[in-house]
């Protein structure tokens, strides 16, 4: 079959006994009679096989700061060709990209993109990479795997922006395919991920240790801090803890503000004091590498060396001015390595002080 065309057959399903098909991509496993469609939407029952209704089509093509991802610590200072299709496998009430994520208007694909062309269209636009994002791309394996394939042929390289919500399977396929990702660790409470995003934790937590033991996928944690609902202080230090242990002090977390959204309408702006004591907090408990986001925060948004703690990328927002690494990713004020992926490219801030529109 043409995989430009809509009825792509997916991966990651069988039959139950009275013949339906169960979907085995995420943890919901949606059990679906004939016509019908996925918790996620993109993902149906057509002539009794899964169909990915959305491969080889997009709701956008954008070319972004990699620190809008946001990845603070994989080729900073270059650009990422991002898109995104619709759905996604988790309900979040906060969700800030609920018009793609809770979409169920199939028109909102306007853009054809097969994978060969988004990899050509990167590396014509300058694009270190192509970002998975948006919406969330496990739902869209399939497509997202083709379009890493696709762009590793051309030397670009791939990022997923992911909830982590994927099974076993689905899980090692995906990220395979994937050089970087930013994990929305959304809150460290089973009753939160029931609550507000009819989900649940452990398979994110399970996703993190495959990422951090069996891959060499780079990777970042976003946490967006939610006033009364997931920023407690004995919460903060209990997922702090968690990654300090599991993944190491070098993962970096990034906090961010909170705006009313969606169904969550009733939760204040997320003030810049709580953003910058729990950054305080989360390197208190070992993290090296932590980041404030969604405000105006240069002391936060700022990468230090954890040896000797002088400022070594510079940024105010997305705009990265000062940069003091030497050999790729040396300080270069006393030597010490600062974990991440760096290349010392007129691209990217080892090549020298510059700023991104």
């Amino acid at each position: 079959m043409n995989p430009n065309q809509q009825h792509y057959t997916a991966q990651y399903w069988d039959k139950d006994a009275s013949g339906h098909i169960v979907c085995r991509l995420c943890p919901r496993a949606c059990r679906l009679a004939e016509g019908q469609r996925g918790f996620c939407f993109i993902r149906q029952n057509i002539g009794q096989r899964l169909v990915l209704t959305a491969y080889g089509r997009t709701s956008g093509l954008c070319v972004d700061p990699i620190e809008k991802k946001p990845l603070n610590h994989f080729l900073p200072g270059s650009s990422v060709l991002s898109f995104g299709t619709t759905g996604c496998n988790l309900g979040c009430r906060f969700c800030q990209n609920w018009d793609l994520s809770r979409s169920r208007q199939e028109d909102l694909l306007s853009v054809n993109a097969p994978p060969d062309a988004i990899a050509r269209r990167a590396r014509e636009l300058g694009c270190r990479s192509v970002a998975f994002t948006y919406n969330e791309p496990a739902i869209f394996a399939e497509y997202a795997i083709d379009t890493a394939d696709a762009c590793h042929e051309e030397g670009v390289q791939t990022v997923a922006v992911t909830a982590g919500y994927i099974t076993g399977q689905a899980r090692r396929d995906f990220f395979q395919a994937m050089d970087a990702a930013n994990v929305d660790l959304k809150s460290f409470s089973e009753e939160f991920y029931r609550e507000y995003c009819q989900g649940s934790l452990r398979p994110i937590l399970e996703t993190l240790l495959y990422l951090k033991n069996e891959t060499s996928v780079w990777v970042e944690i976003t946490t967006l801090l939610i006033p009364g609902r997931n920023d407690s202080e004995d919460e903060l230090s209990r997922m702090t803890d968690w990654i300090v242990s599991n993944l190491g002090p070098d993962v970096p977390l990034h906090l961010t503000a909170f705006h009313p959204a969606y169904r969550l309408v009733d939760a204040p702006v997320t003030p810049a004091d709580v953003l910058a004591r729990s950054r305080r907090l989360a390197k208190s408990r070992g993290v090296r590498h932590v980041y404030t986001g969604n405000i105006v925060d240069p002391e936060g948004s700022s990468t230090y060396c954890h040896g000797c703690g002088q400022c070594v990328i510079e940024r105010v927002g997305y705009k990265i001015g000062a940069c003091h690494l030497t050999q790729g990713n040396r300080c270069a004020f006393c030597g010490t390595e600062c974990a991440g992926v760096f290349s010392v490219d007129e691209q990217t801030c080892a090549g020298g002080p510059h700023e991104i529109a």
